[in-house]
């Protein structure tokens, strides 16, 4: 069975090409297709010695560093990968992937990180966190943006089968592309994840600083909140907000990009890890718990299906209802009243359920079903 693997870019090693990686370790002989490849060194191990076929994209002056920007030429782009020699192609798509082109005999899986967030419930936030609300720029954002939904919408009917990372992506998969979608968790490294029993005063706060991800709101909050530590790990657009908030509060520190080892120690030592972001799945918070670490987070998206609430038996964290400094103080508050209900015994058994191990078979499950499918449905000979 010959294969292919379609991921929109390779860039970074973030949440998405980490699902590559254990998709890759499924199919080793795989062939693998991306828009741009363009991964520092240290990150590309993913990629060593097997074959990579990028677009024209990657040949454009600065599309390996402005990637985002050639968004109106995506989906061109992968229209014009010839995949028709594979048997099997999986596409990773939270934008474009799922867009290849794919014949009758194929299986096309399709594994939906999320649709295209900007080009639908999110356009307007997007807009106005890019500083394209009004004007002539704004006018023709929006026009590229109508027709990314209309390709969108019509490739939606390419897979055979769509897998969500959530059961929130799955809801956003049905509301827009009106398919069903079942439910993978992507993988995490929990083994890699140095579990304690025992906390330390402080918070931790760590991600990717951009505006959705509102660490400047949970700085903020706890600037309101001198008896109590928070850890800034990250690194993004909104450092120096966040470092302007640090400087007038004395209980936040502010340590920008991190390697993986100082991030998993402060996640083994943290008192909880604060969670403010409406996150498809969020990774970061089944890391803390892998290691042993209560989660305080917004209740909203992936985070809900992560983190167990306190009216279990057993809670792993808890939530807050509103992205506000009030709502982060309450549940900050709460958690200190109740911190003796959040074991890191538990905390660990929960993150167990989304282990690298638990995604694979059940990936391949899915995709050994697939394929059975398609050949008990192909015609026989006379």
């Amino acid at each position: 069975m010959k294969v292919a693997i379609v991921h929109e870019w390779l860039v970074t090693r973030a949440g998405s090409e980490k699902v590559v990686e254990e998709i890759l370790s499924l199919f080793p002989d795989a062939d693998l297709f991306t828009l741009i490849c363009a991964l520092p060194p240290g990150q590309d191990g993913m990629i060593q010695g097997r074959k990579v076929t990028t677009s024209f994209l990657q040949n454009l002056w600065g599309a390996k560093t402005r990637h985002r920007a050639f968004m109106p030429l995506m989906p061109l782009a992968v229209e014009q990968f010839d995949v028709s020699a594979y048997d099997l192609i999986v596409s990773s798509s939270h934008a474009v992937a799922k867009g290849v082109i794919t014949g009758p005999n194929q299986v096309h899986i399709s594994y939906i990180h999320s649709p295209m967030r900007y080009a639908w419930d999110l356009q307007h936030t997007y807009l106005a966190e890019s500083g394209l609300t009004h004007g002539p720029r704004s006018a023709l954002a929006r026009i590229l943006l109508h027709y990314l939904r209309i390709w969108d919408m019509r490739t939606a009917n390419g897979p055979d089968r769509m897998v969500a990372n959530s059961a929130y992506i799955a809801r956003r998969i049905a509301k827009v592309y009106r398919r069903e979608a079942e439910v993978v968790f992507p993988p995490v490294d929990i083994e890699a994840m140095p579990f304690s029993a025992s906390r330390e005063d402080f918070y931790l706060a760590a991600s990717r600083m951009t505006p959705y991800k509102r660490m400047a709101l949970i700085a903020s909050a706890f600037a309101r909140m001198p008896d109590k530590k928070l850890v800034v790990i990250g690194d993004g657009p909104e450092l120096p907000l966040v470092r302007r908030i640090a400087a007038s509060a004395g209980n936040i520190e502010v340590l920008g990009y991190q390697s993986d080892s100082v991030l998993r120690d402060h996640m083994r030592r943290a008192k909880a890890f604060v969670f403010a972001a409406e996150e498809d799945f969020g990774i970061m918070p089944v890391e803390a718990q892998a290691c042993g670490t209560p989660v305080i987070a917004f209740g909203r998206g992936g985070a809900l299906e992560t983190v167990v609430g306190p009216e279990s038996d057993r809670p792993t964290g808890l939530f807050f209802d509103r992205q506000s400094e009030d709502a982060i103080v309450a549940a900050v508050k709460r958690f200190d009243a109740e911190a003796a209900r959040f074991t890191p015994e538990a905390c660990r058994a929960n993150a167990e359920r989304f282990s690298r191990e638990a995604f694979r078979a059940r990936f391949k499950a899915i995709v050994d079903e697939e394929m059975a499918r398609a050949a008990a449905s192909r015609p026989k000979s006379a």
